[in-house]
């Protein structure tokens, strides 16, 4: 399992479970998602989905995120994918630290994407389907640049907070969106 969207000010965090069968032969080329174009990680989607035995997809939502914080929210979204599944694998691997709130027995491996191809391909998955949802929340919010910079702290992004305020697609507790809320209190005062 791994999770995508831990750093943005906007959109959800998604997790992606992925089992493949035993003995089953890598992927060639496949890597963690953050090091694959958008191109390539959609190629190696269609070919995850087609090796692996199971996909699943979990997803936390912004009012989570701001209500529990983002490494709860994102176990939150390792949980769901997991019960998507429909099934408990004979052993999960995760992405980064142990995550005893996960609720099983699970292997943490750090920097697993890199390392471990399941993890990698639930990267891939979970990668996906974040930027698909943030590029149709980009169509319906035009100016913020999410169809290019999936609701990550860019400059363009930023500029975009200052000039049209924050949506409903924000993280209110994230630092920049924070600011930005006090600026309009201390305003409103």
């Amino acid at each position: 399992m791994d999770e995508v969207g831990r750093g943005p000010l906007a959109g959800p965090v998604v997790a992606a479970a992925v089992v493949f069968p035993v003995g089953v032969k890598p992927i060639r080329g496949l890597d963690d998602s953050k090091v694959l174009t958008a191109a390539q990680r959609a190629k190696f989607a269609v070919t995850i989905r087609q090796r692996a035995v199971a996909v699943a997809i979990g997803a936390a939502s912004v009012r989570e995120i701001d209500r529990l914080n983002i490494r709860r929210a994102s176990i939150l979204a390792m949980a769901r994918a997991l019960r998507h599944l429909g099934f408990v694998p004979a052993h999960i691997l995760i992405d980064g630290l142990p995550c005893p709130e996960l609720g099983c027995p699970h292997e943490a491996i750090v920097d697993g994407d890199a390392r471990c191809h399941s993890i990698a391909a639930a990267s891939v998955i979970a990668k996906t389907i974040r930027d698909y949802l943030m590029d149709r929340l980009a169509a319906r919010h035009p100016g913020y640049y999410w169809e290019t910079n999936k609701g990550y702290c860019t400059p363009e992004h930023l500029d975009a907070l200052q000039r049209l305020g924050p949506t409903r697609h924000h993280r209110y507790t994230f630092a920049p969106v924070a600011q930005l809320e006090l600026l309009t209190i201390s305003r409103a005062l």
